[in-house]
């Protein structure tokens, strides 16, 4: 009788489920059938979480935004990653109150410890916001991609094939975009430079996301053909890769991407020829120098280049200094002297993290405006982690982020140093150099509020600190375990 009863309590939630979910097909709420996927989603995020990751990490370049499917939704996030991300996060507390086993020495690790200075000082100012309400959301989806792409992450590395797997997972997804991408852009001409700024939509909102995407993967995919832990024929594939990857690179336009993987070539050609880090830093800060020194002659002699956004590379790559005629860029300097106008007025703890957009206009010059400004607050925000955060959260907003950085970067070229396996050197130095892409694409665009950027941001991270945790002493019977493969 048991047994029977169980069929009949199946068969009747089944029946149950089956009713209520073409009564919602019927009035047109797809929703409800999405709850077999989120029950399965929440049964493997207790006892397979690095499974639910890696599939987070494959849908993470294909998700969407809910306003696809919903305009009149007051508020945006991308499906299905980010439920599943806040699921996750959620889990993992409750795992974290529960077993209270979690390693000390992540949890005191320099790069956290920076992590959560610059999470509290978020905190702070969304209690001084002009708008909390979305100061505290920005609060919220910063921690849940800490939490997931940071903290689970590391601890999903331990096991260094899955640093591997984390990149190619991400990689697969974004392989499909380039694809869908470059398929929109035959419609137009691939040579359509004015057609790649929106044909990866909508899974990318435009070109700049997507190529600071390809960007950031770039350096790891290169990073992979020189590893010993792929078999010559897996590199044939991993090449193949790379030549659809630079080509969706090449083919979005994106001025910025292109930019950032100079500078990240730049600071390999460093890190090869070991020139010490005390005197990159007196270059830097002489260049600085140069620049605040000359910068009136500078601006002159760039107000001078004409050149517009074009479908020609070498005409492309001139564009990048036209502030004369190029609306991309001249919009670029309106948003960041909204943003320092906003931060001499606000200066301490800005007006609130993510409320950028709602608050900008005013701050507008009308002889700084060009045909793409608007006052709606619905054309994206400052266009610079650097500069934005001064404006939303002040001065310790920008430095807090900044110390994240170096102190990333410092890790990372330490740890290079210090490494005596091949493969971890590599490895640690192609996370450094995607790293180093966004670094400077942070300069030009700010996207680190979104899954597509934050996975790869605080996933490369969150690599390097596990392998200085849990593979900086490697045995020689692990090494060539590894050679093996």
């Amino acid at each position: 009788m048991p047994t029977n009863k169980k069929i009949l309590w199946f068969y009747a939630i089944s029946l149950l489920f089956l009713g209520i979910n073409i009564y919602f097909i019927v009035k047109e709420n797809y929703y409800i059938s999405l709850i077999p996927f989120l029950l399965l989603v929440v049964l493997f995020a207790f006892f397979a979480l690095d499974k639910v990751i890696l599939l987070v990490l494959f849908l993470v370049p294909l998700s969407l935004p809910i306003k696809e499917f919903a305009p009149n939704l007051p508020f945006d996030m991308f499906i299905p990653t980010e439920p599943i991300i806040v699921g996750v996060m959620l889990i993992f507390i409750l795992k974290l109150i529960l077993q209270k086993n979690y390693d000390k020495k992540i949890l005191t690790h320099p790069i956290s410890i920076a992590i959560y200075i610059n999470l509290l000082w978020i905190f702070i100012t969304s209690f001084t916001s002009t708008i909390p309400l979305v100061s505290f959301k920005f609060l919220l989806v910063r921690i849940w991609f800490i939490s997931t792409f940071y903290f689970i992450a590391i601890q999903l590395f331990k096991n260094i094939e899955n640093i591997h797997k984390y990149i190619w997972y991400y990689t697969l997804g974004l392989i499909i975009v380039i694809f869908y991408t470059e398929y929109n852009h035959l419609d137009y001409g691939l040579l359509d430079q004015k057609a790649a700024n929106f044909v990866c939509t909508p899974f990318y909102s435009d070109h700049t996301s997507y190529g600071a995407a390809l960007a950031f993967i770039i350096p790891l995919i290169i990073g992979f053909l020189f590893l010993k832990f792929y078999k010559p024929t897996t590199k044939f594939l991993i090449a193949l890769a790379l030549i659809i990857i630079i080509g969706g690179l090449v083919l979005s336009y994106t001025r910025a991407a292109w930019l950032s993987l100079i500078f990240s070539a730049g600071v390999l050609v460093l890190v090869l020829f070991k020139i010490k880090f005390r005197t990159v830093i007196i270059l830097f800060t002489t260049l600085l120098i140069l620049f605040f020194s000359f910068k009136t002659q500078l601006f002159i002699y760039l107000e001078s280049n004409k050149q517009d956004s074009s479908s020609n590379f070498s005409e492309q790559i001139e564009s990048m200094t036209n502030i004369a005629s190029d609306a991309s860029n001249l919009e670029r300097i309106n948003r960041w002297e909204s943003a320092l106008r906003m931060f001499n007025e606000k200066p301490i703890f800005g007006f609130g993290p993510g409320t950028y957009m709602f608050n900008y206009a005013p701050y507008q010059m009308s002889y700084e405006k060009t045909i793409i400004s608007t006052n709606a607050g619905d054309m994206g925000n400052a266009h610079s982690e650097y500069i934005g955060a001064l404006a939303e959260s002040g001065i310790l907003g920008s430095l807090t982020y900044i110390i994240i950085l170096l102190t990333t970067l410092y890790t990372a070229l330490t740890l290079y140093k210090k490494l005596q396996n091949r493969d971890l050197k590599i490895l640690v130095l192609s996370l450094t150099l995607g790293l180093i892409t966004y670094f400077i694409h942070g300069f030009l665009n700010n996207f680190l509020d979104t899954d597509k950027i934050s996975a790869l941001f605080w996933g490369y991270i969150a690599a390097i600190v596990a392998i200085e945790t849990y593979h900086n002493k490697t045995t020689e019977q692990e090494n060539n375990k590894l050679s093996e493969k």
